[in-house]
Parts: C-alpha cells; structure tokens; sequence
C-alpha cells in the first residue's frame, strides 16, 4: 500500500465530513487507507460520517487520549509507504496527495514533508514552515522579534519567512495539521511523543527526524487549515498549553540544561500570557459594554459561495489564494449531497 492517511476527531463531524470528502477525491488512482481516531466525540461524529464514508476505517476511543496518543493508534494500524497526519479541519486540493507522493519518491532523504497552509480569509498561515525552537529561536519569537524583523535570517528562524514560498525548501518543522511521514522514516525514529497532549509534537518529532538525519520539506502545495484562525490564540488557556509544550521540548532535548535555559523562556511566557490575559479582558469588556460593533462593523461582510458539485476542491483553493486580502471577506464551501454549507466561523446543516 502507497499511502495511510490518519485523522484525529475530536467534535468536528462538519468539518471532517468537508476533510473526507477532498480526501475521496485527492486519493484517486491512489494505493491508500484512510484511518479515523475519535477521541470519544459527542457531537454524533462516528453516527453521522459512517453512512457517507463505508471505506473509511474509523476507531472509537472511550475517552480523549488527546492528539498525540490518538494518531499513535493509528499509526499502529496503517499499512503504507507512507503516513499523512491530517487535521479533521483541513480540505486538500485533487493533486495535492499525488505531488506530495511524486516529490517524495523523488528525494530519497526527505523524511517529512509539509505543505502551503491557507487561513480561512485564503492568506499563508506562518505556521506551514517553522524552525526548531532553540532556546534563543523560542525567545525571539515570545519577545515579537521574529514578527518585527520577517526577513532576519536570525530573529525570524522560528517562521523560517525569509524563504520564498513559492519554491521547495527545507525546513526543520513540519506541521502537525498536514505531516507527510516517509514510514521507514517513522520506524527510525519512534511514535509519536505522548507526553505532548495538544501541540508540539510536531516540533519534537520533526527534531527527532533531523537528529537521525532525515531531511524535512515544504512543498507550495495548497491546503486549506481553519485552525489557524479558529483557535483562540487570545486566550489564556492558549498560551499557557502551546508554550508549555515548548518547556517539555527543552526538557527533553537539553536535560540539565534546560533549568538554566528555561529561566528566561519561562519569564518570556509569563509576560506573554499576561498580555494576553490583560488584552482577553479588554475584549471582554468592550463586548459588556455594547462596544462590538466598534471591532467587527454589521453589514459589511463579503461572502463568497464555493460550490463543490461546480467547483473542484483544487479550483476553490487556488481562487482562495489568489484572491486579494479582505478582512471582511468569509469564504463558504457549500456541500450538495449532505446540504451543509461551511465557513470559520459557521456550519449551515440545512437537513436539521
């Protein structure tokens, strides 16, 4: 078998369905599998996607083991050549798994490999290509350097946004939401770390890979990745788990060491999630006192309609990217045969 493809779902039964259904179409012509993991969802996923995907083997676990341990299980089940992690919230074009394959079985060393990820609005999300956090690397990018000097090959290492992003490069960092594995790469390297629940793993396996020298890609492919907008990156909660994991990967990588390193970084997170806790209450705020419509203006909002029984999921992507940057534009894919219709912020079940 060429390809095993594993989703994790964890109370996104909308969003996996749109996922399911570009990935049907993406693996045509393709040897593969597609595994589902769900994290013991109770929004009535497995109830309502098994009628749509019969193909699709879907594993029920009783409780949320959370990311990691979930795409381990499927890890222990796939057959492939190779692995694709997959985020549920994600939608890829009907070439995208065939080049990812070709360009694979073209570079022998290439142990990971990731892809162009576009945000709900259709812009680049930083996060397709991203640098190991090396002590220095994560406090440039807690301090705001990174983002204020894009083109330092120094500050900016954690994005890695001085590459181009219209060519092959390599990278350090694979996303964890679109993760090409080479599964003899995998084997060399181990499962999935779970001690990381939520996010980093992705980081440290793609450190794993490099240290036995394995080399990780990005490839300008584009996939749509609603989370990059969709989490709440203002919340407290937020920052605490996601520069967490960045301490547990200096633990681990850098044993006795990382006491000493972690002092700065830990100071770094702390005023980072303070500002963030302090701007949370301001928005807050602003919303108690009717002040909203000073932030988001009503009726100015542009919709774009994409419908899939016209349009090709290749055709809805590249129209998404080339489209000029509104902030008042939300994209909508409409799907005929389950009549749901589905942006950032909303699904539309018009059966219900």
């Amino acid at each position: 078998m060429k390809l095993s493809i594993i989703i994790v779902n964890y109370n996104v039964k909308y969003y996996l369905y749109q996922c399911l259904d570009s990935v049907r179409k993406a693996i045509k012509g393709i040897d593969a599998e597609v595994i589902v993991v769900d994290n013991h969802s109770q929004d009535g996923s497995l109830e309502y996607l098994k009628p749509f995907y019969p193909e699709v083997m879907f594993i029920a676990s009783n409780h949320n083991v959370g990311f990691a341990r979930a795409n381990n299980i499927g890890i222990m089940r796939c057959k492939g050549e190779y692995v694709l992690l997959l985020n549920p919230d994600t939608v890829v074009g009907e070439n995208t798994l065939s080049e990812c394959i070709s360009f694979m079985d073209a570079h022998e060393n290439a142990g990971a490999l990731g892809v162009r990820m576009l945000k709900a609005d259709g812009t680049i999300a930083k996060e397709s290509r991203r640098g190991i956090p090396y002590p220095m690397t994560a406090f440039y990018k807690m301090t705001g350097l990174c983002d204020r000097f894009p083109n330092n090959r120094r500050f900016s290492h954690y994005y890695m946004s001085y590459l181009p992003w219209d060519e092959a490069s390599q990278i350090e960092v694979v996303s964890g939401a679109f993760c090409f594995l080479r599964k003899k790469a995998l084997d060399s390297v181990g499962l999935i770390d779970e001690d990381y629940f939520m996010y980093g793993e992705d980081i440290d396996l793609s450190f794993r890979l490099l240290k036995k020298g394995w080399e990780n890609w990005y490839l300008p492919v584009n996939i749509l990745h609603y989370k990059g907008e969709s989490t709440e990156r203002s919340s407290f909660r937020y920052v605490h788990v996601f520069y967490d994991a960045m301490l547990i990967f200096l633990r681990k990588h850098y044993g006795w060491r990382s006491f000493w390193i972690s002092i700065p970084v830990k100071c770094a997170i702390y005023l980072k999630a303070s500002l963030e806790l302090f701007k949370l209450g301001i928005k807050r705020m602003r919303k108690m006192l009717g002040f909203t419509h000073l932030i988001v203006p009503k009726g100015k909002k542009r919709f774009v309609t994409f419908n899939t029984s016209e349009k090709s999921y290749e055709m809805i992507l590249n129209e998404m990217y080339s489209s000029p940057e509104e902030k008042d534009t939300e994209f909508v894919i409409y799907h005929p045969q389950a009549n749901i219709s589905i942006s950032l912020d909303r699904v539309i079940d018009q059966q219900r």
